[in-house]
């Protein structure tokens, strides 16, 4: 394996009841004002809201509501919340939701601190962070991003037209509340595009280099495999806990940077859908499944004996009488079918694009990844969007 330094501060607690058993004592720690953090208004409707609050409330905190962080958090919402954060003088973050709200919550806890153009700091370019954010916790309620147990936060300057993503240690979450139950409200649509962005998360990193044999892809095989039979089985029962507990921590796994130790990682997936994302504001698991066959399709000569692995050791595919070209080809094919298969959309129609004006424009504004096994070029990607269309 290549070197590699790891870390990860965030402590987990996972199972049934997680968030009764320890919220209270966990925010006892971070003083007396807690800004809550949460999206559309959902948890209102499932019972998580006032089970959270009413903990919060016993436990003698002062509450300052953050709602309204939508699916795709803009730079302009992240500013709205440092701003409560700092008129209130809260003490800590406690986001409860997804992805998208702990994101929007990890770069809120650096603007409230930071005097810095925060955009320009940490998002536009890579930054130094040499003071401490505001402490966050988070409630996890959805399967996908894996945002709990990193620093990494994808925001979007809707001025600029840009989705982007950093990954900073400080940002990592002090602690994580993880009970799989509270997935079970989660529209079945969202379920399954959260579950593709997990499968995504491992492809971007086991379609890199090394080829060598390495613990990091073996261990990603196992969770793409996992991936593909629990939500199979959580779209037949949605309250499934083995299967929908399973996707909840291989979430995690996908994104606890301990299958990126020793990969290069491509992403080149991701870069392409948060332009698509930045310009369109489509679902981002949505957007992942219409470009990943067609961005494989292209590269998958160039990274052969990887793809041939996919094939057989992911989809089982039995070799016979194929050449390497047609067994990795045939690896590609299966992940179509399979997003097919879980009603996933497989055109850009399909997300709402009317039509072709913009795909140069978007292409354009893509970031080249340089850990993947083809290095794009923004003309072979308009081609990969017009393929897609």
């Amino acid at each position: 394996m290549n070197n590699f330094i790891f870390e990860n501060a965030t402590k987990v607690y996972f199972g049934k009841g997680c968030v009764k058993e320890y919220l209270s004592c966990l925010s006892g720690k971070y003083g007396e004002k807690v800004l809550l953090a949460y999206g559309g208004g959902s948890i209102k409707r499932n019972g998580i809201y006032d089970e959270v609050v009413s903990i919060l409330e016993k436990a003698g905190k002062t509450i300052v509501e953050f709602s309204g962080i939508m699916a795709n958090p803009t730079y302009k919402k992240v500013m709205e919340g440092a701003k409560l954060a700092k008129e209130n003088h809260v003490d800590m973050i406690l986001g409860v939701g997804g992805g998208s709200v702990i994101d929007c919550c990890k770069a809120v806890s650096l603007a409230a601190v930071s005097g810095k153009d925060v955009w320009e700091e940490y998002w536009a370019n890579p930054g130094i962070i040499d003071f401490e954010p505001l402490p966050l916790g988070v409630i996890v309620t959805v399967a996908g991003t894996g945002s709990e147990c990193n620093g990494g936060a994808v925001i979007t300057n809707e001025a600029l037209k840009i989705k982007t993503g950093r990954d900073y240690p400080k940002c990592n979450p002090k602690f994580a509340l993880m009970d799989p139950e509270y997935t079970y409200s989660v529209p079945a649509k969202q379920m399954v595009s959260g579950a593709f962005d997990i499968l995504s998360h491992i492809m971007e990193t086991y379609f890199s280099e090394p080829n060598e044999d390495n613990v990091s892809d073996d261990i990603s095989e196992a969770l793409m495999r996992s991936v593909i039979k629990n939500l199979r089985d959580a779209i037949k029962n949605p309250k499934d806990y083995t299967a929908r507990s399973n996707l909840f921590w291989t979430s995690t796994m996908a994104e606890n940077r301990i299958i990126k130790l020793g990969k290069k990682c491509d992403f080149e997936c991701h870069q392409m859908e948060h332009q698509l994302g930045a310009y369109t504001d489509c679902n981002h698991g949505f957007g992942l499944a219409v470009l990943h066959p067609v961005y494989y399709r292209h590269i998958y000569e160039e990274g052969l004996p990887k793809f041939v692995r996919f094939a057989e050791n992911v989809w089982q595919i039995k070799r016979e009488d194929m050449t390497d070209q047609q067994l990795a080809k045939a690896g590609v094919e299966a992940l179509a079918d399979f997003i097919k298969e879980i009603g996933l959309p497989t055109t850009l129609r399909e997300l709402g694009m009317e039509n072709q004006d913009r795909l140069k424009e978007i292409a354009d504004s893509c970031n080249l990844a340089q850990g993947g096994y083809k290095k794009m070029t923004h003309k072979e990607i308009l081609e990969i969007f017009k393929e897609c269309f």
